[in-house]
C-alpha cells in the first residue's frame, strides 16, 4: 500500500498541516521511522524526540508549532492509528470458503455459508459453526459446540463439546475452551476428580489470545462477557463469570467460581482467590495478589492485594528497611553498652 501524505489524511479523517505530497508505505515508531513513514505522538513530553525523528508525517492531536514536518491533526490519536495501521497491514491470502479435503466433519453439523474450514481441523458430531466464520487449521470443535457468525478461531484452537462461542469472536492459536476444571475431592487416600458436566459461554466480540485456558464448569456455565478482552497465557477456572468488556491481561489465573464485574481491568500475573467478587470498573495492578472481593471501583496493588494508597505506602516503607535494620543494630548496640553499664554499677 502506498499512498500520499494527502490522501492518508482524507483516509483518516485528519487536518493536513503541511505539504500533502509525499508518498507514505508504512508505520513506525519515533525512533525507527524513515522518509516515507507515518509515526504518531500522544504526549506532549515525546515532541523533542518526534523533532530529531526522521517520519515523513506525523499523527497529533493538536498542532505542533514550529514542527517542519507534516502533521494530521485528530481527535483521538489511538483511533487514527488504529485505521492506519488497518491501512499498512500486510496483505495476507484470506482464508478460503468451504472444508479443507483434509478436514473432518461429524455428522448432523450444521455449517452456514461462508464459512472456512482448514486443514486437519476437525469438527465433531451436532457441532454448528455460523456464517463467515473461520476454523484455522488443526482446530477441533467438540460435541454440540456453537460458533457463532464472523468469528475467527486460530490453528490449534480446542473448543471442547457443549461448549457457546458468540458472534464476532476471536481465539488465538493454541488456545482451549471448555477443558475440565481443577476441582479434586480428597477421599480414601487419594485425590479424586470431580466430574464437570457444565459448559463455556463466551459472548459477542470476545477476544482471546493465544495459549489461554478456559475451563468448563461443574454445572451450569463458565462465562466470557460481551466485548471483553483477554491477553495470552491466561487461566480462567471452572465457574468464574467475568463480565462485559473487561481487559484481562497476560499471565493472569482466575481462579474456580470468582464473579468479575463490568469493566474491570487485570494487569499482569494477577491472582485471585477463589469464590470472590470483583466490583464494576476494579483496576489491579500486576503481580497483585486478591485474597478477598472488592466494593465497585477499587483501585488495588500487591501481594496481598491492598488499596493503592495504602500500597504506596507500604513500599515506600520497604525501600527504607535497609536503613531501618542498621538504625535497629546501632539501638541495640547502645542499649547493651547502657545495659551493662548499669550492671558494673550494682
Amino acid at each position: 500500500m502506498k499512498l500520499t501524505v494527502a490522501q492518508l489524511a482524507e483516509r483518516v479523517g485528519a487536518e493536513l498541516v503541511g505539504d500533502g505530497c509525499g508518498q507514505i508505505i508504512a508505520v513506525g515508531s519515533i525512533e525507527t521511522a524513515g522518509a516515507n513513514d507515518v509515526t504518531f505522538i500522544t504526549n506532549d513530553r515525546h515532541i523533542a524526540r518526534l523533532e530529531k525523528s526522521g517520519a515523513g508525517v506525523v499523527i497529533a492531536g493538536k498542532r505542533i508549532a514550529g514542527l517542519a514536518k507534516p502533521q494530521l491533526i485528530v481527535k483521538n490519536v489511538d483511533a487514527a492509528l488504529i485505521e492506519t495501521l488497518k491501512i499498512f497491514a500486510p496483505k495476507l491470502k484470506a482464508a478460503a470458503e468451504g472444508i479443507a479435503p483434509t478436514a473432518k466433519v461429524g455428522q448432523n453439523v450444521k455449517i452456514a455459508k461462508g464459512v472456512s474450514v482448514g486443514a486437519g481441523a476437525v469438527i465433531d458430531d451436532g457441532a454448528a459453526i455460523g456464517e463467515n466464520s473461520v476454523i484455522a487449521g488443526g482446530c477441533k470443535i467438540g460435541e454440540n459446540s456453537k460458533v457463532g457468525k464472523n468469528c475467527r478461531l486460530d490453528s490449534n484452537v480446542a473448543v471442547y463439546h457443549n461448549c457457546t462461542i458468540g458472534d464476532n469472536v476471536i481465539i488465538q492459536a493454541n488456545s482451549t475452551i471448555g477443558s475440565t476444571g481443577f476441582g479434586y475431592s480428597f477421599i480414601d487416600g487419594s485425590h479424586r476428580l470431580i466430574p464437570h458436566n457444565g459448559g463455556v459461554v463466551i459472548e459477542d466480540f470476545v477476544e482471546i489470545g493465544a495459549n489461554c485456558c478456559v475451563d468448563r464448569a461443574k454445572f451450569g456455565n463458565t462465562i466470557i462477557g460481551a466485548g471483553t478482552k483477554i491477553d495470552n497465557l491466561v487461566q480462567i477456572a471452572h465457574n468464574v463469570i467475568i463480565g462485559k468488556c473487561c481487559l484481562v491481561a497476560a499471565q493472569v489465573g482466575i481462579s474456580g467460581s470468582c464473579r468479575i464485574g463490568d469493566g474491570v481491568v487485570l494487569a499482569g500475573q494477577v491472582g485471585l482467590v477463589d469464590n470472590i467478587e470483583i466490583g464494576n470498573g476494579t483496576m489491579i495492578g500486576a503481580q497483585a495478589g486478591v485474597m478477598s472481593g472488592t466494593e465497585a471501583g477499587a483501585r488495588l496493588l500487591g501481594s496481598p492485594a491492598m488499596d493503592i494508597r495504602d500500597a504506596m505506602k507500604v513500599f515506600g516503607l520497604m525501600k527504607r528497611l535497609p536503613k531501618l535494620a542498621e538504625s535497629l543494630k546501632q539501638l541495640h548496640k547502645r542499649i547493651e553498652i547502657l545495659e551493662a553499664a548499669e550492671d558494673d554499677k550494682k
